[in-house]
């Protein structure tokens, strides 16, 4: 275990990634295809009834979209899904959120180690990073499909316990997020440019309307850290 006295740990979906350009056609190519096969047969869920179910776990996406579906459906959908997300990513014609990259150089260049802490699946958490050239920048990506867990506030704990870290900021855009990081007693930033819902992110410690605002957040967090 290593011991990391301070760190940021970085949602992916809407925090770093403008997820709609990859999972709404995703979601939407899935849910046809098994409306093709006969296993579907309600309207195809809006790019709204997509994008509200962004943070949540795997379990709960499906729960919400394919209720009453058995589970090995519901694992195909899932292999499916992220099939065609993988395809859509090497495509390349998807984004981040303006001055993400050049945020996360700076954090770099000033020594201060990040991560991935996300809901999503570990095979399209690699995939997002090697498209943008990313996956070195970040000390390790943590996600609930490689993991396991059943909540973000889980694996957020688990993060923390394995790398000895102790004071991070948690950074991201639903109320999951905020959660996780009270629950385990971080300072949190609410990302408002992402997919939160009016209210969703109050509880957040601050709340940012542009990515770039990271940085001299946790500059004044990381001095106070080291000041006691």
């Amino acid at each position: 275990m290593k011991n990391i006295p301070f760190a940021v740990l970085f949602d992916m979906d809407g925090t770093l990634l403008k997820t709609e350009e990859v999972a709404v056609p995703a979601f939407t190519q899935t849910f046809q295809k098994l409306k093709d096969e006969g296993v579907f047969q309600d309207p195809i869920p809006t790019e709204k009834e997509i994008t509200d179910v962004f943070g949540m776990t795997l379990e709960e996406i499906w729960n919400k979209l394919l209720p009453g579906q058995d589970e090995e459906t519901k694992k195909r959908a899932d292999r499916m899904m992220l099939d065609y997300e993988l395809e859509i990513l090497k495509q390349g014609n998807v984004h981040l959120y303006p001055s993400v990259k050049e945020t996360l150089q700076q954090l770099r260049s000033k020594g201060i180690p990040f991560f991935v802490a996300s809901n999503g699946l570990d095979e399209y958490i690699k995939g997002v990073c090697e498209c943008f050239g990313l996956t070195d920048w970040f000390e390790d990506l943590y996600s609930a499909g490689r993991f396991q867990t059943e909540t973000k506030d889980d694996l957020v704990a688990k993060l923390l316990h394995d790398y000895g870290v102790k004071e991070a900021i948690m950074v991201g855009d639903r109320k999951s997020d905020v959660q996780a990081g009270k629950a385990n007693k971080l300072y949190t930033v609410g990302c408002a440019f992402g997919f939160s819902n009016q209210g969703e992110l109050e509880g957040a410690d601050v709340i940012i309307k542009d990515f770039k605002d990271v940085l001299p957040i946790v500059e004044e967090r990381l001095n106070e850290v080291k000041m006691g």
